[in-house]
């Protein structure tokens, strides 16, 4: 085994640990690891990241329903839009990209550069998130209509699979703002919707991509192990402030992904 690999399934492990101690956003890191530490095409990342988000997120699915901490319901009302769009956009339109979007001079402004700074841009939007996050438990009567959370749900979708992601940092505040969760039911319930468009997404690549299986079933694996590790850690770790640190630390990263992809 090189020593590449083993820094990458450390990291998984590491992944799994935040993601076990917060409840979400940790997978953001999945791409970048795989895309300037493993050496992978940030298709092939994103790709595979779905997977490891998809089936971590279900031991955490598990886990929020025997708390309590789950509204089917509203979960599956999300679910329905953003796995067709999540499907879509890896199964036909990131396919589709053009290898070089156009060229300046002896600048080439390439597929892969444009899925990073898209993706960076992303965990911007994530990291000020994290830093800003109120963690309020109360429950809100406003109720949105259901054509408002459809296009909500494609636009998300959307964005989960062109990243690679899971979406929790879009899908908690659409939950608490738009229907009116606790924040707490919000991070049990965004959960499912990111476990099955995880998955769905990651089927849309099956017909378009080489898979290596062996590597990514023991990266996910390890991520698996670090989500139950990093729950059992959360009982003695202040969320809020851990949150807020996670939060500056992605938003070096996506600064470093803009740097590293322009310059």
């Amino acid at each position: 085994m090189e020593t590449v690999e083993i820094i990458g399934y450390i990291a998984a492990l590491l992944i799994g640990v935040i993601l076990g101690l917060l409840g979400g956003g940790g997978s953001i890191l999945t791409v970048p690891l795989l895309v300037y530490v493993m050496g992978y095409n940030p298709v092939i990342a994103t790709a595979y990241s779905l997977f490891v988000v998809g089936t971590s997120s279900i031991a955490g699915v598990a886990q929020k329903l025997r708390m309590g901490l789950v509204d089917l319901k509203t979960g599956f009302s999300f679910v329905f839009p953003s796995f067709i769009a999540v499907y879509l956009s890896r199964r036909y339109l990131v396919p589709a990209l053009p290898e070089t979007f156009f060229t300046i001079g002896d600048f080439e402004f390439t597929q892969s550069m444009g899925l990073m700074l898209f993706f960076a841009f992303v965990m911007l939007y994530s990291a000020f998130a994290m830093i800003r996050s109120k963690n309020s438990d109360k429950e809100t009567s406003k109720k949105i209509p259901y054509y408002m959370i459809f296009i909500q749900g494609i636009a998300i979708g959307f964005i989960t699979g062109m990243i690679g992601a899971g979406g929790g940092f879009l899908y908690v505040p659409a939950l608490v703002l738009w229907s009116g969760l606790p924040m707490k039911k919000a991070v049990g319930t965004s959960l499912v919707i990111i476990a099955v468009n995880s998955l769905i997404g990651f089927s849309g690549d099956l017909q378009n991509l080489e898979i290596e299986w062996v590597f990514l079933l023991i990266f996910s694996l390890l991520t698996l192990i670090g989500v139950l590790i990093g729950g059992k850690l959360s009982k003695y770790v202040p969320n809020k402030k851990l949150k807020k640190s996670f939060g500056y630390f992605i938003l070096v990263m996506s600064f470093y992904i803009i740097y590293k992809e322009l310059l």
